[in-house]
């Protein structure tokens, strides 16, 4: 950080990067909300897709893969639901991790420790 000529820190530029890296988030988190990220199962028999941060956008199901007068097959249709969300919601946050890891670096502490900008959960 850059002191000020009257001692300790220069609190301006200390804001400025404070504002620079909010709006990087903002916009990080923007792009994440517009992606898209399937998540598919049993050879594409369902197929789940969110955002990039993990919110349902779509549910796809194949014709004639499952017995809609069936209570094991639909049953089984709900296993396979969540199996595809869990899925896609995996890929969404490595998505995540991945668009806003270089923005939280620097508020850990190494060995993933919290630092002291960042809460322990």
């Amino acid at each position: 950080m850059t002191e000020n000529p009257f001692g300790g820190f220069d609190l301006n530029a200390l804001l400025e990067q404070a504002q620079a890296m909010q709006d990087q988030l903002a916009s990080a988190q923007e792009r994440l909300a517009e992606a898209s990220v399937d998540g598919t199962v049993a050879g594409g028999a369902v197929t789940v897709t969110v955002n990039g941060v993990g919110e349902l956008k779509g549910v796809d199901i194949k014709a004639d893969e499952f017995d809609g007068g069936d209570p094991d097959s639909l049953a089984d249709l709900g296993d396979l639901i969540v199996a595809a969300y869990r899925d896609a919601k995996a890929q969404a946050d490595a998505l995540a991790s991945q668009s806003l890891g270089p923005l939280a670096g620097g508020l850990g502490e190494p060995g993933g420790q919290p630092g002291p900008f960042q809460l322990g959960f």
